[in-house]
């Protein structure tokens, strides 16, 4: 069953992680644009939302949805879970700097 978190209630765009099934007779991107377009009703509109498609690791890819959007792509088939992008400040143990990376 697919899960949905969001750490916003404005109804604007925010970058989610779609973890997928992954495609058996179909490249993995045209399989990701493919959901996209079952919710956001056009395949333009899905290749503007599709930020990058996860292909080895993981199946699935992040794509920027309203909480709308969010609800509904959960309810495709072969999605497996929606979660929000959050970033992580790493530090470098008392050595000063860091990194900002997205999770």
């Amino acid at each position: 069953m697919a899960e949905h978190s969001s750490s916003s209630s404005s109804s604007e765009a925010q970058v989610h992680i779609i973890y997928t099934e992954r495609p058996q007779d179909q490249d993995p991107e045209a399989y990701h644009i493919k959901t996209l377009t079952s919710v956001l009703g056009s395949e333009d509109a899905a290749k503007e939302a599709l930020l990058y498609s996860y292909k080895h690791a993981a199946s699935g890819f992040s794509a920027k949805l309203t909480p709308e959007q969010v609800s509904a792509i959960s309810k495709q088939p072969g999605v497996l879970q929606v979660v929000a992008s959050q970033s992580v400040q790493l530090h470098a143990g008392g050595r000063g700097g860091g990194a900002s990376i997205n999770v």
